[in-house]
């Protein structure tokens, strides 16, 4: 009923399509942002990302309890109301800092793959953007200035005591209504906007207001835009949770989870008890999926003298030597930048940490290769999406016995990585998929005169590298480091706490 109310009233404007685009670089826009900016109408599933990222699982739990409450408040009373329930169900005791990390580090990722295109389509060519908005300020204002260039957002603002959210919006209430005309005459004054876009008859009063008025209505088969096509590429991104989490699916969560931490710890007990040669169909056994391309080198033979090989591995998670050893059939020594001392103790392979010092680590790498083969990781650190980061050129300086490996995964519910959590829980986590899956690729070993031994600088042989597996996977190389990773995704480098943000232009072609 409500929604046939919507669209008689959205009679009123002319639909998106309508607008022209062209000439609307002195042009102001204001958007709502669910149903409108994005295709989406719904905001639980962001508000559950927050829940379940800051709170657990218990708080997810929580939130999905009273979102039938939410609902019938939303349908029956107001869309204030509903949204209040769902902002107090989410946000309450939380830390204002740990809400705006999951905003910056979580969100963008899950709202880039929503945009709408036609709202876009204007959106993007208008010379001043802003968004007026329900959801509060502080979950979306970092995805819209810093993906999609908002000049300015106006939305629901939450209150706080001594950093930490009470649970309830500030005096001026939620952003709905009248609420929301009244917002965009208080930023704008006399000079108002020169078009309005929203979706439903709660945006009308605001859209009244602009010079131009179009309508987003909500329609089957509209496929959101490309996050390729969006002015800057989201490389880095944090969280567990692989997709986002509808009611059905915050639900699914909620059951797995026990069911998926104890076969977790089977199949982490199987690859670190069982022999190595069997680990393969043990895996395959209890439903992790092992794919192995190309012809990997014979193990090194100490009694002919020969220096292991140096295995040069993309990095998806830190399971990739496990992986590796599991596509050998045999364990193969990783050297590693960082590492948990609980997955030390669980590894099934030997580990060795690098020091950061590069007289000591190349000492150490090379006693390493002595003794038999070895694997390195070089970007330093893992990233998710397909991207390469920039190869750390010392390992080329050591030996030129090298193959590269070119690693890629599957996981369905669970990232196995993160970068503002604890570490110790990645393995866990891969391994809670219900069915995650590794794929290892190896490429012909490096012909002598494309090593440093043949004449080529360390830098050169990396470069080349990097681009091999980039090439082999479909991924695009970049020049970003592991500094840019976490400064990005947890304001520190990892020592010196500050919060820069990366600049999109380190992105480039291979």
């Amino acid at each position: 009923m409500a929604e046939q109310t919507n669209i008689s009233h959205s009679l009123k404007f002319p639909h998106i399509n309508e607008c022209e685009s062209i000439g609307r670089e002195s042009h102001t826009v204001v958007t709502d942002m669910d149903g409108t900016l994005l295709v989406g109408r719904s905001s639980f599933p962001y508000f559950a990302l927050v829940a379940f990222e800051v709170g657990g699982i218990l708080r997810l739990f929580f939130l999905l309890l009273s979102s039938p409450i939410a609902g019938i408040l939303y349908y029956f009373i107001s869309e204030s109301a509903g949204i209040r329930v769902l902002i107090f169900a989410t946000l309450v005791g939380m830390k204002e800092s740990d809400i705006e990390s999951v905003s910056r580090a979580v969100l963008p990722k899950f709202y880039s793959d929503d945009i709408h295109p036609e709202t876009w389509r204007v959106f993007s060519l208008c010379g001043r953007k802003c968004v007026l908005t329900a959801n509060p300020r502080i979950m979306v204002e970092a995805f819209l200035k810093e993906y999609l260039g908002a000049d300015m957002v106006i939305g629901t603002e939450i209150s706080s005591f001594k950093g930490r959210a009470t649970g309830f919006v500030s005096d001026v209430g939620v952003l709905v209504g009248k609420n929301k005309a009244e917002a965009l005459q208080k930023e704008f004054g006399d000079k108002l906007p020169d078009i309005g876009l929203g979706d439903r008859k709660t945006d009308f009063p605001f859209m009244k207001l602009c010079k131009e008025s179009y309508i987003v209505p909500a329609e089957e088969g509209i496929q959101p835009l490309s996050p390729d096509k969006l002015p800057k590429p989201i490389v880095f991104h944090d969280g567990r949770l692989v997709q986002k989490p509808t009611p059905i699916i915050a639900l699914l969560i909620i059951l797995w989870i026990p069911i998926g931490f104890l076969l977790a710890c089977l199949r982490i007990a199987a690859g670190a008890l069982l022999p190595m040669p069997i680990v393969y169909h043990a895996f395959w056994s209890l439903g992790v999926r092992v794919a192995i391309k190309g012809t990997p080198p014979p193990p090194a033979k100490k009694s002919l003298g020969q220096m292991g090989v140096l295995f040069v591995c993309s990095h998806r998670t830190l399971l990739d030597p496990i992986f590796l050893s599991t596509a050998l059939a045999r364990p193969i020594p990783a050297v590693t930048y960082s590492l948990s001392r609980l997955s030390e103790v669980i590894s099934p392979i030997k580990t060795v940490r690098l020091n950061r010092d590069r007289a000591k680590d190349s000492e150490m790498i090379k006693k390493l290769l002595q003794e038999g083969d070895l694997v390195i990781c070089p970007e330093g650190t893992t990233c998710r999406e397909p991207f390469l980061l920039r190869f750390s050129a010392l390992f080329a300086e050591l030996t030129d016995e090298l193959v590269p490996v070119a690693m890629s995964n599957r996981m369905s519910m669970f990232h196995g990585t993160t970068a503002r959590g604890w570490k110790g829980m990645d393995p866990f986590y891969f391994f809670m998929n219900p069915s995650p899956a590794y794929e290892v690729t190896f490429l012909n070993k490096l012909p002598r005169d494309l090593t440093c031994g043949g004449g080529k600088s360390s830098h050169e042989v990396a470069n080349y590298i990097q681009r091999m597996i980039a090439a082999t996977l479909s991924y695009e190389c970049t020049s970003f480091t592991r500094k840019d990773k976490y400064r990005a995704l947890a304001g520190n480098d990892g020592n010196v706490v500050e919060k820069p943000r990366v600049a999109a232009d380190k992105v480039m072609g291979c």
